[in-house]
C-alpha cells in the first residue's frame, strides 16, 4: 500500500479521531472509505525516546469500535485456538509477524524486536492485526483480513468526525 505524509489536516483529523494528540506521526497508511485517515503509521520510539512497537495504529472510532465488538465476542481467543491447531495458519502468521518487523525496521530496530498485537504466537489485539491489514494490504495478515471482513465498511456513513471548516472552531465541535 501506498502510504502519504501526514498533512496538518490528517493530523488535526486524527488528533479528533483519538481524543488527543498523536505521538509519533509518520504516515498516513490508510484512508478509509470516506476519505479519512483510518489507520497512521508511527515511529518506532516516541518523540520522548521510549520504544512504541505498534507501527500501525488504528485511528477511525468507528473501525476501533467494531474490532472491539469482535474482542468481546471472544474471536481473539478463537483465533488463537486455531493457530494452534493450524500449522498453515500458524506459518501464514508467522509471514505476517516478520512483515511487520520488517516493515518497521525499515525506521528503526527495537531492541528484542518486540512484536504487536500478540504475533507469532498468538492474537492478542485485533486492532493492531486490523491496521497491519489495512497498511500492508490483503494477503498479508490472516486474522486482520478476517477482522475486516467481519467488521464491514464503517466509512459507509460517512466521515468520524467532521471537518473543522464546515463545523467551525478548532475541535470540530461546532456541529450538532
Amino acid at each position: 500500500m501506498v502510504q502519504a505524509a501526514v498533512t496538518t489536516r490528517d493530523a488535526d483529523i486524527v488528533r479528533r479521531q483519538l481524543g488527543r494528540e498523536p505521538r509519533g506521526l509518520v504516515a498516513v497508511a490508510h484512508r478509509c472509505s470516506c476519505g479519512r485517515p483510518d489507520v497512521v503509521e508511527t515511529a518506532p520510539r516516541l518523540p520522548d525516546g521510549s520504544p512504541f512497537p505498534t507501527l500501525y495504529y488504528l485511528t477511525c472510532p468507528r473501525a476501533a469500535s467494531a474490532v472491539s465488538r469482535l474482542e468481546g465476542a471472544g474471536v481473539m481467543r478463537e483465533m488463537s485456538e486455531r493457530l494452534e491447531a493450524d500449522p498453515q495458519l500458524a506459518a501464514a502468521y508467522t509471514a505476517a509477524h516478520q512483515d511487520y518487523l520488517d516493515r518497521r525496521d525499515a525506521h528503526e530496530s527495537l531492541p528484542g524486536s518486540p512484536s504487536a498485537g500478540g504475533m507469532p504466537t498468538r492474537v492478542k489485539c485485533l486492532h493492531v492485526l486490523v491496521a497491519h491489514s489495512l497498511a500492508a494490504g490483503p494477503g498479508v495478515n490472516p486474522f486482520g483480513d478476517e477482522a475486516l471482513a467481519a467488521i464491514g465498511d464503517w466509512g459507509s456513513r460517512g466521515p468520524c468526525v467532521p471537518d473543522t471548516d464546515t463545523c467551525g472552531g478548532e475541535d470540530g465541535r461546532g456541529c450538532g
